[in-house]
């Protein structure tokens, strides 16, 4: 692997070199960990000036959650409490005699730019824009085979919550249950805080669990994702508790469901990300739940849950192959609930079998 981080900071200085920066100072987490191997809380990478160096605020503690470091690199443990590293990293800059450094601008605050700009006012701090993360939104086969594990674990963690019993018990008990599970499996967490959203709540994006309790004939969402060697995956998935679905929610859910296959088989690669999104809005809308759907049907997945590019009216650009993404469309009915149905996929091309998909519970619309 360690070819593999060495490959990708000679990219990134490569393109720093283009555009007249000597070197590059990388701040934002899931970039140092893309670059590193790995990522100690507060640490920084520092590339182009001498060796590549990993400035921490502290002795890594080798937890494999942090991610495995690049043995080529430069490990720098900043003496005493207190020193900001990327502070530091500018003045080792300085010392080496970097005139230009380029920095993650977007990821700073503005005081750290100006301690940063301070400690080395004769270096001309440049803004290293989304560098990095562009990098990131195509993904090798051991980054994407990370992801496919993720997948596995969040499959069983949700398959066995499903042979459970649910009603009376709390949307709160439920998601603690299932990030519980998540880590039984073999994940390091979960990938974002567990939604699970029952009646009136179910349908709602980013619902945070409550006190309500499970009744018979609510509409049950779940949207979970595993992190798994610091890659994250997603699923989402609606369910009926306890009877037989009414007509109202039968014919909800074979909507959205529509609406996610139709986004599902535009994913190729050369497709532009407005017109996946398009693909399942133009169904919904069709059917009169325009103002019920949320504004992304999607987003890519990595070391991030939520990467570029984003399924958006308007988004630009056209999707590659080998870029991991969800499709999740959903409509929410205030006071009644509603439907989520949410896949993690990889774009492949035709040749290859068409996009991959990661999360493979059953989308049928089950009675629990």
């Amino acid at each position: 692997m360690s070819e593999v981080f060495a490959d990708r900071r000679g990219r990134l200085r490569d393109r720093c070199a283009a555009s007249g920066s000597a070197a590059a100072l990388v701040s934002r987490p899931a970039n140092v960990r893309y670059l590193a191997g790995g990522a100690p809380p507060g640490a920084v990478l520092l590339l182009g000036a001498g060796d590549d160096a990993l400035l921490c605020p502290r002795t890594p503690t080798g937890d494999p959650v942090e991610g495995r470091l690049d043995e080529r690199l430069r490990l720098v443990v900043l003496p005493g409490a207190g020193t900001d590293p990327a502070v530091a990293a500018v003045d080792l800059a300085r010392g080496r005699g970097a005139d230009v450094l380029a920095v993650e601008e977007h990821h700073l605050s503005v005081a750290r730019h100006r301690a940063m700009g301070s400690a080395a006012p004769q270096v001309r701090l440049a803004d290293l824009g989304t560098a990095v993360e562009q990098e990131r939104i195509v993904k090798d086969e051991d980054e994407i085979t990370c992801l496919r594990i993720a997948a596995e674990i969040t499959d069983q963690a949700l398959g066995e919550l499903l042979e459970s019993i649910l009603v009376g018990r709390t949307e709160r008990h439920l998601a603690l249950e299932l990030e519980r599970r998540l880590v039984d499996h073999g994940a390091d967490g979960p990938a974002f805080a567990t939604s699970v959203a029952t009646g009136p709540n179910a349908g709602r994006g980013g619902h945070r669990p409550s006190d309500r309790r499970v009744e018979e004939g609510d509409f049950l969402s779940v949207c979970l994702g595993a992190n798994y060697r610091g890659y994250r995956c997603e699923i989402g998935r609606t369910f009926v508790i306890g009877t037989s679905p009414a007509d109202w929610q039968i014919e909800l859910y074979d909507l959205v469901f529509a609406a996610q296959r139709a986004a599902r088989e535009s994913l190729t690669p050369g497709r532009a990300y407005g017109d996946v999104d398009r693909a399942a809005r133009q169904i919904l809308e069709g059917a009169g739940y325009g103002e019920c759907v949320a504004p992304v049907l999607g987003h890519g997945v990595g070391l991030e849950i939520e990467e570029d590019p984003q399924l958006a009216p308007g988004a630009m650009g056209k999707l590659d192959a080998c870029v991991p993404v969800t499709v999740e469309p959903g409509v929410h009915l205030p006071g009644r609930g509603g439907v989520r149905i949410d896949d993690t996929l990889v774009v492949r091309q035709e040749a290859d079998g068409g996009p991959e998909l990661l999360t493979i519970t059953t989308k049928e619309l089950l009675a629990l």
